[in-house]
């Protein structure tokens, strides 16, 4: 017999359902709005139907209307003489999957709705979330009766009747909405163009672009196209598609008025140069094709797409619309810088080689475009990864890793060898010749670099432990310090070429996308736009750092995110999130991992920040090489085991762990090392390293070791060659196309589960490479990983079986 528990829910107050049957007796209230019946110039309509009262019904009313609205008590709604529209609204939330009935009893003529959509099934299946719950119904003349509304759970105390404002973060807020892409500050630095992307509930998603008078405000233009300033004048640009080819338009942007600067513009990506005189295109030459039906590999890289393709470089005069190549060969050539004065670039060209790490050289070269004369910087270097013109093009900023240029940014420990992911900047003085690095004792792994003319400072945004911070180096005195702005992800600047100006946008751990405008003089931020204002009712958990001191004496950086409506005295599950790659677990808002959104599904998260990531230092970055998850594993064990000591709100024995490509690699490495675990979610992951080696990354994790020098590492260390230590349950996730992590690394580990009786799962996303980024089947892989934790950490296997019916075969 089905137990019934009647509720009143307060304004500012939340009670737990613990029970089937629910009684809604509080709504929030709208109405009545009077209706009456239509003049009727004909007996029917257009499809032969005699008018009808309960029609009334589909008239259109705005939900907003609840917003704002008065909350009452199921017996104060008010009733009119004649016919009257009524909106009842009331929050239902899970932090679990569930399923539940809805009953609408007293009322013959209603709809119900639910997060804004009209439903026609009372049975409804509910992802969790915080749910709007709209009964829309129409009252007759002389009516009496008021709707009573009741739900049936098919589940105890999965969902709770809410009226206080706020709602869990989920990952719709995750997909959904407006989000910076690019900000960039015109040469004077009084106007401002900024990007974004729309993305709408379904996976539309379009583009936008406007352009702002930083003193007023004001925004000049929205357009849909990309724009882009010009490099001197104050006019932006974008390109169309014109009557007899590609045009580039330049914009006065406060008269608006436009101007076709060139016509006839090749295909292929280009600069404006500094003298706004040429274009300096990268173009694409393809290479040989092969046979669709059956081809030959002629390199282990010929796997990827458009790897035989070579790019070269072309200059575009603007007077006189002559393309002119700069470059030719089968070797890749692209552009890095364009001098000041228009004169010289900087470009770099790469040369492939199997015999010896690393297996790709690069050259710097310095060309005159007008005499195309060219000067080799750096030669057959392999390490080396960007280079830019001092403003007065005397000196160039090379960037690379520390064992480029001879190593002479290398600060490891005798026997390491750093890792390639950690990037150095450095200083050649054009004249000499000679080179020094700048940032050897820097620990944070530099990111963009933009050298400014006004103060002939470098700007750049870095790793620095879990975050992305922006920094100013002073290259004159070497001297290098932290722009203090207002977020912990600067994910994007651009310096005012003529004024001392920058402009970011970034996110923190607890808010999403924000635009700013820095004063450099001041180091003052100005907030110009914030995104974030679309989530101002969503409710999160504390977000709070915690480091520890590993074994070894080593500080270990952390953080974790609590619950929202966290009670310290209840007991949660955990799930432990680390890194893929070699680049730290940032504190991004709304990451592929969203962790708030973990959070919400009642999951204490604990992000560990193992050696071997960058942002720490080219010591603790290294660890990352040659260990195949030594120390990483070590300290995400040790850090797991000492987070639950001081933490008495976490459930020892409910602790998952969830990590993608080389973290995928780490869950399941973890597995073999310790029965911690509740359950584990590999995506993408590396089981057998002798499988895996020799593709690029294998450079970066495995440098100088093959598996016939060194097979105690290649084998020892691989999950698969020690899956029979493997007791936890687990899950794998890949893309079908995978071209960095073949499938076949998960299914062969997954078939060695199977044999040996474990618990395991392989779910494969159709038609995906590394990274789900189709809409449609990143909500179901998502769904797949929440359904799979609280189905081990919950101990609620509903969403799982849901998703993944149990099948007799």
């Amino acid at each position: 017999m089905k137990k019934e528990l009647f509720i009143a829910c307060s304004l500012c107050g939340t009670m737990l359902v613990n029970a089937e049957n629910i009684e809604v007796t509080t709504f929030k209230y709208a109405g009545p709005y009077a209706l009456v019946q239509p003049y009727q110039v004909d007996s029917v309509d257009v499809n032969s139907k005699s008018w009808k009262a309960e029609s009334l019904l589909d008239t259109p009313v705005s939900f907003s209307l609840l917003e704002g609205a008065e909350v009452k008590q199921a017996s104060q709604l008010s009733l009119l003489a004649g016919y009257a529209l009524h909106l009842m609204g009331f929050v239902l939330e899970n932090t679990h999957y569930g399923e539940v009935s809805l009953k609408v009893e007293g009322a013959e003529h209603y709809q119900v709705y639910v997060d804004g959509k009209r439903v026609e099934d009372a049975s409804l299946s509910l992802n969790p979330a915080t749910h709007q719950m709209v009964i829309k119904y129409l009252s007759m003349p002389d009516e009496k009766n008021v709707p009573k509304v009741s739900v049936d759970a098919k589940q105890d105390g999965v969902f709770t009747l809410r009226t206080e404002q706020g709602r869990l973060f989920t990952l719709a807020d995750v997909l959904h909405g407006t989000r910076f892409t690019g900000t960039e500050l015109s040469a004077d630095g009084k106007y401002l163009i900024t990007s974004y992307t729309i993305t709408k509930e379904g996976g539309e998603m379009t583009s936008q672009t406007k352009v702002k008078e930083l003193k007023t405000g004001k925004i000049l233009v929205t357009r849909g196209e990309t724009l882009y300033w010009m490099p001197r004048s104050v006019k932006y640009y974008y390109v169309r598609q014109g009557v007899s080819g590609r045009e580039l338009v330049t914009v006065d942007p406060v008269s608006g008025h436009e101007e076709v600067w060139v016509s006839h513009l090749p295909e292929g990506n280009f600069l404006v140069a500094p003298t706004e005189d040429y274009l300096l295109f990268t173009l694409v030459q393809k290479g040989p094709e092969e046979k669709k039906e059956i081809y030959e590999f002629i390199d282990p890289d010929d796997r990827q797409p458009g790897w035989r393709n070579r790019t070269y470089l072309a200059r575009f005069d603007v007077k006189t619309g002559v393309c002119q190549p700069l470059t030719f060969g089968y070797k890749n050539v692209w552009v890095m810088d364009i001098s000041s004065d228009g004169r010289f670039i900087l470009m770099m060209a790469s040369n492939h080689r199997m015999g010896k790490r690393p297996t790709t050289l690069f050259s710097v070269y310095k060309m005159d475009v007008q005499t195309l004369q060219v000067e080799e910087l750096v030669k057959d270097d392999g390490f080396l990864t960007n280079a830019q013109f001092s403003p007065d093009g005397r000196q160039v900023l090379l960037a690379g890793t520390p064992e480029c240029l001879g190593g002479i940014g290398k600060n490891v420990k005798e026997g390491q060898t750093p890792s390639m992911i950690d990037n150095q900047l450095y200083l050649m003085d054009l004249q000499s010749k000679q080179i020094e690095p700048l940032t050897r004792t820097f620990n944070p792994n530099v990111m963009q670099t933009v050298w400014s003319a006004v103060d002939n400072c470098v700007y750049f945004t870095a790793e620095d432990r879990d975050s992305i911070a922006l920094f100013r180096l002073n290259p004159a005195k070497k001297h290098i310090e932290k722009v203090n702005v207002p977020e912990e992800m600067v994910l994007g600047f651009s310096v005012a070429e003529k004024a001392s100006s920058l402009s970011f946008y970034g996110e923190s751990a607890s808010n999403s996308h924000r635009l700013y405008v820095v004063d450099l003089k001041k180091d003052a931020s100005k907030l110009e736009e914030d995104l974030n204002g679309d989530l101002k009712d969503v409710l999160l958990g504390e977000c709070k750092a915690w480091d520890f001191v590993n074994s070894r004496g080593d500080t270990i950086c952390g953080r974790y995110y609590l619950p929202p409506h966290f009670d310290p005295n209840k007991k949660y599950p955990m799930i432990v999130n680390y890194y893929g790659g070699c680049s730290p677990t940032s504190r991004n808002f709304a990451s592929r991992y969203p962790h708030h959104a973990y959070a919400a599904l009642g999951y204490v998260v604990y992000v560990v920040e193992p050696s071997g990531a960058t942002g720490f230092g080219q010591e603790f970055s290294a660890r990352h090489v040659n260990t195949f998850g030594d120390y990483v594993a070590d300290d995400i064990i040790e850090g797991t085991r000492k987070f639950v000591e001081a933490h008495s709100f976490v459930n020892g024995k409910k602790i998952g762990c969830i990590g993608a490509s080389y973290g995928g690699f780490m869950t399941q490495y973890l597995q073999t090392k310790t029965d911690l675990f509740a359950a584990a979610i590999s995506h993408a992951g590396i089981s057998d390293h002798t499988s895996y080696w020799g593709y690029s990354y294998s450079e970066v994790s495995a440098a100088n070791s093959y598996p016939w020098k060194n097979p105690e590492l290649f084998v020892d260390h691989s999950p698969l060659f020690n899956a029979d230590k493997i007791h936890t349950p687990l899950l794998f996730l890949h893309g079908a196309v995978d071209t960095n992590v073949p499938v076949g690394e998960s299914i062969q580990m997954f078939t060695a589960l199977k044999l040996l009786g474990r618990e395991t799962a392989l779910v494969v996303v159709d038609g995906q490479d590394h990274h789900i980024k189709d809409y449609q089947k990143r909500i179901q892989w998502q769904n797949t990983i929440f359904a799979w934790f609280a189905k081990w950490l919950q101990d609620d296997p509903t969403w799982w079986n849901t998703l993944y019916p149990p099948k007799t075969l």
